[in-house]
């Protein structure tokens, strides 16, 4: 966890919060006491619908990755 002043902190937000991102804490400090700590709010995963996923992928049965990129392509050939 890294300490920072408020004026630090006014004066680099952008990088603290990039710093957070990444998942590091950042303890801001008013004369040389603990005020604030920024840490990454957690991001709720959202549930996989299974019939969705169940379609898109029967429809790929026997398809392997080449057969897909060369559809993909079509006839844009140089």
């Amino acid at each position: 966890m890294k300490d920072v002043t408020v004026a630090d902190a006014k004066a680099r937000l952008s990088e603290l919060i990039n710093r957070v991102e990444e998942g590091d804490s950042v303890r801001i400090t008013r004369r040389g006491k603990p005020v604030v700590e920024l840490t990454a709010v957690r991001r709720q995963l959202k549930p996989i619908d299974l019939v969705a996923l169940r379609a898109l992928t029967d429809g790929m049965a026997g398809e392997t990755d080449a057969d897909t990129v060369r559809d993909m392509r079509g006839d844009a050939r140089y």
